[in-house]
């Protein structure tokens, strides 16, 4: 999921181990994890990356969660609060909702019912980030890389994994003259030993099924006496 969007959650708490189990199971869960053992420094961080959620305890060091939650609030009011607090007084539980909390959680806690609780509060929200799948595009051709396969016009191209190997270099580096040196080491590898004109036949198979005139390519261009260039305005 790295060059996905996930969801990113702030951890407020002091106990340096409370903190690292929480962010270990958060980030299993598939949420980006900040942390920051004090208040101040959890607001300090805020002016420079904004969380969808933050975690937060009620005893800290320098301010208690109740003082950080309405400083919080009066800054932004659409981040996600959830209070993991030992604290478990009714009278605490209903302070935080009051102050703007989504949620509080007592500990001991169980971390599988904390995940699912602010995935609850983000889906109420509208804020939890949906699973995208992994694509390259370009004009009518996409790419489809979890799942491995090659679309023009979203119908599916049956290719080799050396056309679609060369098609995914391609897309990675639009514009870009890619001589057939640099190609046989991108797709064969540096060990192969083979000869560059294996290029060129993969390249004339592939144009086969992708171009819709193969003897006028619009799609891989040839940078003559250098090799290919995918043209990404086509």
């Amino acid at each position: 999921m790295d060059n996905l969007y996930r969801n990113e959650v702030l951890i407020v708490e002091d106990d340096d181990n409370i903190r690292r189990f929480v962010a270990i199971n958060l980030d299993r869960a598939g949420f980006k994890v900040t942390e920051a053992a004090v208040g101040e420094m959890a607001l300090k961080s805020l002016t420079i990356s904004r969380p969808d959620v933050v975690v937060l305890d009620i005893m800290l060091p320098d301010m208690d969660g109740f003082e950080f939650c309405r400083k919080l609030r009066e800054v932004d009011p659409d981040i996600v609060i959830v209070f993991l607090t030992a604290r478990a007084q009714d009278l605490d539980k209903i302070r935080g909702l009051e102050l703007g909390a989504d949620d509080y959680i007592v500990k001991p806690f169980n971390p599988l019912e904390l995940v699912a609780r602010i995935k609850t509060v983000l889906r109420r929200t509208q804020k939890l980030a949906e699973p995208q799948r992994k694509t390259l595009q370009s004009g009518s051709i996409r790419l489809d890389l979890d799942a491995n396969k090659l679309f023009k016009h979203d119908c599916i191209i049956e290719v080799t994994p050396k056309e679609y190997q060369m098609v995914k270099t391609f897309l990675e580096n639009p514009n870009k003259a890619l001589s057939r040196n640099e190609l046989l080491n991108l797709i064969w590898g540096e060990d192969f030993v083979g000869d560059t004109k294996t290029v060129d036949v993969h390249v004339r198979k592939l144009r086969e099924k992708i171009e819709d005139d193969c003897s006028k390519p619009q799609l891989i261009e040839t940078v003559w006496g250098l090799g290919y260039r995918w043209s990404k305005e086509a």
